[in-house]
């Protein structure tokens, strides 16, 4: 098996402005190496993770990390033995020094465990490059012109076939829009749903703050509907009377339950008799580790729900693809609002996707990582149980990040402790909705799937260290 940071229990950090590449990534590596060592942060006798999966984790050629290796052994700092590995010599190591306590969180955090991002060096890039190179060789010529403000049809097609296998989703390629993310998707969403006379849209009471922007900026208003046990409640929206409302029925974000199915019909039922829209947050709906993902609401009726989706969870944020799909009522005006050319998403990214999804790549890649969050997130809970008992993560077991509630009245200090532990991380009072009448409560949102593998272990020692 291969060996990885976390199974070592050790820790890297490298500076990203003292790499490139070449020579330049392979002496920033040592001089990493080499200040770890000589400051006692690795200590003498600490196995050194396999060059294979140290590059794997770092996202660099194997060459670079075991010419580093060689470069240190030579120096004295490391030792390598048949057998058993590489090792930091016996020597012997002053004390660090103990700066002065200082909070991390206006600079550059230590660990990200902010929520919503995937493991970045987990981008399957090789796979990437040959669905690329295919796409690219297979393409026609007119796919490099201005396109259709739908996207291309290539990866509608990919899409729709996708969707409805995996997610449960009545897609027609006709009906589904390529967009740059879930913003741009809200925007056009928002423009549209103007024209259509539409003035609120409901909201969660907990969400992302920088969507429920997104909406009021066109003019809509954002009425929060109330959240229990139970999740979301839908039965308000009788009495609400909003055009539209926006909800994440498969795991709510961030409190991380799915929508009652009592509250998932009377959704479906209210936009039936009232003629509004169900707006879908499908975030992070392939990511369930303990049963089956729960079917996109969309299934249950798709003239009155807008399923959205994109590769910000799955692949990267980066890529800046992401989707909809429209009932028919709605597909003309959303494509309008979008212009008349494909402006806002690159071809050759959406015809790449549309060859990684066709080849199975896309598959293969979600069921990997959905085995690699699924372990992390055992491991977070395992850690809770063992060093904090007096916290617990909550939610279902699904997604790229837990909420770990806290006593009550000690959410600021643990913030501000973990800030000190060199933590990014937020409190769940960042994400609720300034008008929600939900009773506050006390608790972390913690991102486990942004940090890379060989970062693991360290952030959940520090977070750890910073719990009650």
């Amino acid at each position: 098996m291969v060996e990885s940071w976390a199974n070592l229990g050790v820790d890297l950090h490298i500076d990203p402005s003292r790499t490139g590449s070449g020579s330049g990534l392979r002496k920033g590596l040592t001089d990493a190496l080499r200040d770890a060592v000589r400051s006692g942060r690795l200590a003498p006798g600490t196995r050194l993770p396999s060059s294979r999966s140290l590059a794997a984790d770092l996202g660099i050629a194997r060459n670079t990390v075991a010419d580093a290796y060689a470069d240190l052994v030579a120096e004295g700092w490391l030792t390598t033995r048949q057998g058993s590995g590489t090792r930091v010599a016996e020597r012997a190591v002053p004390a660090p020094s103990r700066p002065a306590p200082r909070r991390r969180a206006a600079g550059r955090p230590t660990y990200d465990l902010t929520p919503g991002s995937p493991d970045l060096s987990s981008f399957p890039r090789s796979e990437w490059l040959k669905a690329a190179r295919r796409a690219l060789a297979a393409a026609p010529n007119d796919a490099l012109g201005y396109g259709d403000p739908r996207g291309r049809v290539e990866l509608r097609t990919a899409l729709a076939g996708y969707l409805a296998r995996a997610r449960g989703v009545h897609a027609d390629p006709e009906r589904i829009l390529i967009c740059a993310g879930f913003a741009h998707a809200l925007m056009l969403l928002g423009a549209a749903l103007g024209e259509r006379g539409v003035r609120d849209v409901a909201v969660e009471s907990y969400g992302l703050d920088v969507f429920w922007k997104v909406l009021t900026r066109a003019g809509l208003g954002i009425p929060p509907l109330p959240f229990d046990e139970l999740g979301t409640s839908t039965i308000e929206l009788d009495d609400m009377r909003p055009g539209a409302v926006l909800l994440t029925p498969a795991h709510q974000f961030p409190m991380g339950v799915p929508l009652h199915p009592d509250r998932r019909a009377a959704a479906v039922d209210w936009a039936r008799r009232s003629g509004g829209l169900i707006l879908e947050d499908d975030y992070d709906g392939e990511f369930r580790y303990d049963r089956q993902p729960i079917g996109a609401l969309q299934g249950l009726d798709p003239d009155r729900v807008v399923y959205l989706g994109t590769a910000s969870k799955s692949l990267a944020p980066g890529l800046r693809l992401g989707w909809m799909v429209l009932p028919p009522a709605l597909a003309a005006g959303v494509a309008e609002a979008k212009g008349v050319t494909d402006w806002s998403c690159g071809t050759l990214d959406q015809l790449t996707l549309a060859e990684f999804i066709d080849s199975g790549a896309y598959d293969r890649h979600v069921r990997s990582m959905r085995l690699r969050y699924r372990r992390r997130r055992d491991q977070l809970v395992a850690a809770l149980a063992e060093r904090a008992p007096g916290v617990s993560a909550t939610g279902i077991a699904a997604g790229l990040h837990a909420v770990i509630e806290l006593p009550p009245g000690t959410e600021e200090s643990v913030v501000r402790a973990a800030a000190w532990q060199g933590l990014g991380l937020f409190g769940l009072s960042r994400f609720r909705h300034e008008g929600a009448v939900t009773e506050p409560r006390d608790a972390l949102v913690v991102g486990y799937g942004r940090p890379p593998d060989h970062a693991w272990s360290g952030a959940l020692d520090a977070l750890c260290r910073a719990l009650p």
